[in-house]
């Protein structure tokens, strides 16, 4: 039972059984009326109308009965579409983001009070995580809108759209030796100091290791942790050189240390944001990904959530 069958009923008796006209107003053929009435009969068991040859006259005995329901059901399914319709347009509620600790502590900050002063009444829920905690916290529904580098993509219950792309840095003490190089840091020269960076799974760090796997190198990795603040902090104790990426380092912020570009040793990487398959979003919630990604508006969302959906079907 659908409701294309039950409009076709609805709309035959409201046409004095005209099925040319039913036709027209639901945007279908003749046929197509013809075959939705007789699948709803041969569903229920009975005859919803009385026929002479290929024409409809009348409603029988189970039709009159049956039109009640038929027209009470395709009104409460009218009534939930306004209730949808006026819950999503509401600019209070709540919202759940999850996030790793680069992307809060640095992506989102200016994200997030843009859109608290578009939506005061929001309450914005923020949850710090690794990308595989992400996707199940997207998963279970604990969080509407996920954003991450890595892992995300490879959930089939989510749909991830790509927001920016971004580099790693090299960061080191002032008087470190790889700042008299003149020439653009090797991977080779890299290498010859202990590595401090992220945990694996972590913001990009499989491209770090895929580029010194492909010189053939095996660098020290001296200590490893989630939070770029956290790396720096070792880096400016001397335990080795750090590699971060590059919106972590902050000049005003990071006095004690000194940047070096690596975006010519590294692969970019592609931060994502992600939504589960077959979701409901509030309006504010796409004001949200707008406000961190201006090219995705509702319609651009709503539109990969639908191929995605294709794809997958």
């Amino acid at each position: 039972m659908n409701f294309q069958q039950l409009k076709s009923v609805r709309e035959t008796v409201r046409s004095g059984f005209n099925l040319t006209e039913v036709a027209a107003i639901l945007h279908t053929s003749q046929p197509g009326v013809s075959r939705q009435i007789r699948e709803l009969e041969e569903e229920l068991g009975v005859d919803i109308f009385v026929r002479l040859g290929k024409r409809l006259t009348g409603l029988t005995a189970p039709g009159s009965a049956l039109l009640p329901v038929v027209e009470r059901l395709l009104h409460d399914a009218d009534n939930l579409k306004r209730a949808g319709l006026d819950f999503s347009s509401r600019t209070d509620g709540p919202l759940s983001v999850a996030a790793t600790h680069s992307q809060a502590r640095y992506a989102l900050p200016h994200v997030v009070r843009d859109f608290r002063e578009k939506f005061p009444q929001v309450t914005l829920h923020l949850h710090q995580g690794s990308p595989k905690q992400i996707a199940e916290m997207l998963i279970s529904g604990e969080a509407d809108i996920g954003v991450a580098t890595e892992a995300l993509a490879n959930y089939p219950q989510l749909v991830t759209l790509p927001c920016y792309r971004w580099t790693h840095s090299i960061v080191v003490p002032p008087d470190h030796p790889l700042l008299t190089h003149t020439e653009p840091i090797t991977l080779q020269q890299l290498a010859q100091y202990p590595l401090i960076t992220y945990n694996m799974g972590f913001t990009g760090r499989s491209h770090i290791d895929r580029a010194f796997e492909q010189a053939g190198l095996h660098p020290e990795i001296a200590l490893t942790a989630m939070d770029a603040d956290v790396i720096k902090t070792y880096v400016e104790l001397g335990m080795g050189v750090g590699i971060v990426a590059s919106i972590a380092v902050d000049a005003e912020r990071d006095t004690a240390l000194r940047l070096i570009d690596a975006r010519h040793l590294f692969e970019i990487n592609l931060t994502r944001l992600a939504i589960r398959r077959g979701t409901w979003l509030r309006a504010y919630a796409y004001g949200f990904i707008e406000t961190f990604v201006p090219t995705l508006n509702r319609a651009a969302v709503e539109q990969a959530v639908s191929a995605a959906t294709l794809e997958i079907s």
